[in-house]
């Protein structure tokens, strides 16, 4: 039986989030960011075309690594302005019924006591459709934000990432016991208190001596997203995530990622199909091949290639404005995103990459390659893609927003639906229950499980 595909769209609260210069098309309407109304029409579109969730990314600081200068980015709305995401969703979950809603939140700066309050709250207004993006944050120009001169280093903020999960785990899953909230009127009793538990956590990074102020929640923890694919980062995903986003412009590397994660997560004693993956994707579709290369070669007039590097050399923290054009891109240890760096040095398998190439593979303003072609084509590469690389589903990132959704729902959708690779209708229950079809809880097998009472 082929697997079913599973579809977020890829989206963040601000203008310009992945295909960099788009925003300036005339018929894009991006600028509405700042309209409440614009992301209820998305979510409501996103449900009628039966997408399992919409992903919200989120920075903290500026893109201001490329000429050690934040101008570019500014000047091409590289993720600047951005607004909080978490305010989004509660007006989207009360626009539909179905749709699941992933936030990324940055725990390097986020205290995990009121933190984990917010989270339950997001889980009760949205009847247990939320889902975290665990995320430690690659900028130092955040952490001055925050006070700091720099961001702790790689391989530490996972060590504080351990911790945190450590203690909003047992805030989530150990201060109230089932069967707290009894809701008594007659007696006059809300909840027991005999039930309800101090949290005692006194660790290296964290100090928590606190009962949790939500009750419990429809999935007590959120659905766990990650996407941290250094070394370091595969461990912790191994350990916690439950739907993990990977990028990739080939299959074959993409598959090695996947299978390495897979293999961790068994050695852990989960289940390694307890865990999704979705890749980034980026789709340009119309009826014929014609239509989508015309559609393409029109949507590539407004790409920005500065505002692509601008974005690239802050993520992997390289001033590429640094390279000639055919000088070879070599790998140095940095404090941002250490595995897209990796993925063009040392596990380019031969390829040796250079600044021109990389401009030549931003043909939408982004280093991620489109899937172009009719509906057929773009189905036939999306089945590639779950075929050979072993992922569960795409993070669909957008060019032309709203016609980039609206055209992959008319024609793509039905056209995967057609083949008995896509859902018909929404199973029930929360975002857990109908991504993994099991319990509204994590399983026995994930370390959250065991601060249970």
């Amino acid at each position: 039986m082929p697997r079913e595909i599973r579809l977020n769209a890829f989206d963040m609260n601000c203008v310009g989030h992945i295909q960099h210069g788009m925003w300036a098309h005339p018929r894009d309407r991006s600028m509405h960011y700042t309209d409440l109304e614009h992301w209820v029409s998305l979510a409501q579109t996103l449900e009628r075309g039966l997408f399992d969730g919409l992903f919200l990314a989120d920075i903290l600081g500026v893109y201001d690594v490329f000429h050690a200068s934040p101008d570019a980015s500014i000047r091409n709305a590289v993720q600047i302005p951005v607004n909080d995401p978490l305010l989004l969703v509660p007006a989207m979950a009360y626009a539909t019924r179905n749709l699941g809603f992933g936030v990324t939140c940055n725990l390097t700066y986020e205290a995990p006591y009121t933190f984990a309050r917010r989270m339950s709250t997001l889980d009760h207004l949205t009847k247990g459709r939320i889902g975290w993006n665990i995320v430690t944050g690659y900028l130092d120009s955040a952490a001055r934000g925050m006070g700091f001169a720099e961001q702790p280093e790689h391989d530490r903020r996972y060590d504080l990432a351990e911790e945190y999960m450590e203690v909003v785990y047992q805030l989530w899953e150990a201060s109230w016991e089932d069967g707290a909230v009894l809701r008594d009127r007659d007696a006059r009793r809300y909840a027991d208190p005999s039930r309800i538990h101090r949290v005692q956590h006194h660790g290296q990074h964290y100090k928590v001596d606190a009962i949790h102020l939500s009750e419990p929640s429809p999935q007590r923890t959120p659905v766990l997203y990650q996407a941290g694919a250094s070394e370091r980062g595969r461990a912790f995903a191994a350990r916690h995530a439950e739907c993990i986003f990977v990028n990739g412009q080939f299959r074959h590397n993409v598959r090695e990622i996947v299978a390495d994660i897979r293999a961790r997560a068994k050695a852990a004693g989960r289940d390694p199909y307890d865990i999704k993956f979705f890749v980034g994707a980026t789709a340009v579709v119309a009826p014929t091949e014609a239509e989508a290369q015309d559609k393409l070669a029109a949507y590539r007039e407004y790409a920005s290639s500065e505002g692509a590097l601008a974005h690239y050399s802050a993520s992997v923290g390289v001033d590429f404005s640094r390279y000639s054009p055919d000088e070879p891109i070599r790998f140095v240890p940095t404090n941002a995103l250490r595995s897209n760096l990796e993925a063009i040095t040392v596990r380019s398998q031969g390829t040796e990459w250079t600044l021109r190439k990389l401009l030549q593979m931003m043909v939408l303003g982004s280093r991620q390659a489109p899937i172009v072609g009719s509906p057929s084509s773009v189905a036939d590469q999306l089945q590639a893609w779950v075929d050979e690389a072993d992922v569960d589903g795409f993070n669909l990132s957008r060019t032309v927003i709203p016609e980039c959704v609206e055209d992959f729902i008319a024609m793509v959708v039905p056209e995967l639906q057609s083949r008995g690779v896509m859902k018909r209708g929404y199973a029930e229950g929360t975002l857990r229950e109908k991504l993994f079809g099991a319990s509204a809880r994590l399983p026995p097998s994930h370390p959250a499980a065991t601060c249970r009472r």
